[in-house]
């Protein structure tokens, strides 16, 4: 069975690499608590945390009813949308990344709120375990962990 990719995931592959090329990290579905879900959590080379929401159209973006809960766990957050997607709905303080499956280009920055030092080491600490988890579950497929 193949599963389908959806067109936000499709944004996030292309994010996802252009965050690579600017020195970043990034995971994909990641929970920095309990009842948020970003699309993309990136790290970066000075430690920075970015969140990236991927909308990919105008009713995604429209029932979008969390995604102010998110700024309190990153230092910058943007929005990922492709170029036909109508930017004037986004918030002008919010970062901007126009993407496709295959790469982005990073339009605007938006706002940069710094985390407190404790929230910064808790969440990249939770970035870490969730990459090493993610990267033992592709190697050891039938192990279940217990969290």
């Amino acid at each position: 069975m193949t599963l389908r990719t959806q067109p936000g995931q499709m944004l996030a592959r292309g994010v996802c690499r252009h965050l690579t090329e600017l020195g970043f990290v990034s995971i994909e579905e990641f929970v920095p608590c309990r009842g948020l879900r970003v699309d993309v959590m990136a790290l970066g080379p000075k430690g920075e945390l970015w969140v990236i929401e991927c909308k990919s159209s105008r009713a995604d973006f429209m029932s979008d009813s969390k995604w102010q809960g998110y700024l309190e766990w990153s230092d910058r957050f943007f929005w990922a949308v492709d170029a036909d997607f109508p930017t004037e709905l986004l918030p002008d303080e919010t970062g901007l990344i126009l993407a496709d499956a295959w790469g982005a280009e990073l339009i605007r920055s938006g706002h940069e709120s710094r985390l407190a030092p404790a929230r910064r080491k808790a969440m990249v600490q939770k970035f870490a375990t969730h990459a090493a988890r993610r990267l033992q579950a592709l190697r050891d497929p039938e192990f279940i962990f217990s969290v």
